[in-house]
């Protein structure tokens, strides 16, 4: 991130809003509840959700069929645990999805995976970096983020990842109030305003 364009952004809310954190709020109520009789719930339950996330970020079809306002209910279900059974998500999950699916909200269930993490990182002291890019990231370039980010003084960064195409290379990293942006797009566009300014 040598090149990178660094703002200092408003300080935003530590923690999520929305449909995506009602969810997570109550999920993670839920395995609060679950803590006394089973002391790694919390940890099951986020290793589920991690394990949505990742397969919603490296599999298009996964995407396409979460997001497809077309389908009903029923075809949604069976999609849904048909899946959910072939990576053996837990009890919780299942539940979250089943509601998310009656209420129409299904294709939140990457946001509210985020807003769970980012719940989680919040309460465990971590930090939480938001992470643009164009295509998805590979295990080597996330251990070198994570590395830059505590090389800059953050410690115990988790990476909250989105794909945007449009920045069409590059990243862009939001971490508390400041914002790293190294995308293709925003290199673009200072040349441009370069180039209008010598003119």
């Amino acid at each position: 991130m040598a090149a990178e364009t660094i703002q200092t952004v408003s300080p935003s809310s530590p923690s999520p809003v929305g449909a995506a954190a009602r969810y997570a709020y109550a999920l993670l109520g839920l395995a609060d509840d679950l803590r006394q009789a089973e002391p790694g719930a919390v940890d099951r339950i986020s290793a589920d959700l991690e394990e949505l996330l990742v397969l919603w970020r490296e599999d298009a079809d996964f995407r396409d069929f979460i997001a497809d306002p077309r389908l009903d209910g029923v075809k949604q279900r069976a999609g849904m645990f048909a899946i959910l059974d072939r990576v053996k998500t837990g009890t919780e999950v299942r539940n979250l999805v089943g509601v998310m699916i009656v209420n129409r909200r299904l294709a939140a269930l990457p946001a509210v995976a985020q807003a769970f993490g980012a719940l989680l990182s919040a309460r465990r002291g971590q930090q939480t970096a938001d992470v643009v890019t164009a295509h998805a990231l590979t295990d080597t370039q996330r251990a070198q983020i994570v590395a830059r980010l505590t090389e800059a003084g953050y410690s115990g960064v988790r990476l909250s990842e989105s794909v945007d195409p449009s920045i069409l290379g590059g990243l862009i990293v939001k971490i508390g109030s400041r914002l790293y942006d190294n995308s293709i797009k925003s290199k673009l566009q200072r040349l441009q305003y370069a180039m209008k300014g010598a003119a």
